[in-house]
């Protein structure tokens, strides 16, 4: 082969391994993982982001109601397994609430959260699977 073509071809192998490299890095730890996002059964909207993060899986679940002291019931599942139950109060200045949870790791997880206005009956149905 020509001496030009191996240096072309050599640099092209040099950039192919840092893209997948770097590829690999956001599919891991500092990656944006999974995000999932809809509207409730009234005018709020939700949003579920999962993770992983060093062998588990960093999950935030929000609820956005834009009304300031709502209370809400929750509750966050793995895999069928409740992971978070409580409440949460929209908050200013937004009107939302967030629960941020740490779980356990597996090789592929179904997070489910769910999220029920104690005024009003309003209700939010988030899923997502990593």
């Amino acid at each position: 082969m020509h001496k030009l073509t191996l240096i072309a071809l050599a640099s092209l192998v040099a950039m192919l391994a840092v893209t997948a490299s770097t590829a690999l890095a956001g599919a891991t730890k500092g990656g944006k993982g999974v995000i999932a996002r809809g509207k409730c059964s009234a005018s709020s909207v939700w949003k579920l982001k999962a993770k992983a993060d060093d062998g588990r899986i960093e999950t935030e679940f929000e609820v956005d109601q834009n009304r300031i002291g709502r209370r809400w019931r929750v509750t966050i599942t793995q895999n069928g397994a409740t992971v978070f139950s409580g409440s949460r109060t929209t908050l200013a200045p937004s009107g939302s609430f967030s629960v941020h949870r740490l779980l356990a790791g597996a090789p592929s997880s179904r997070i489910l959260a769910t999220a029920k206005a104690l005024r009003g009956g309003e209700s939010c149905r988030a899923a997502l699977s990593l």
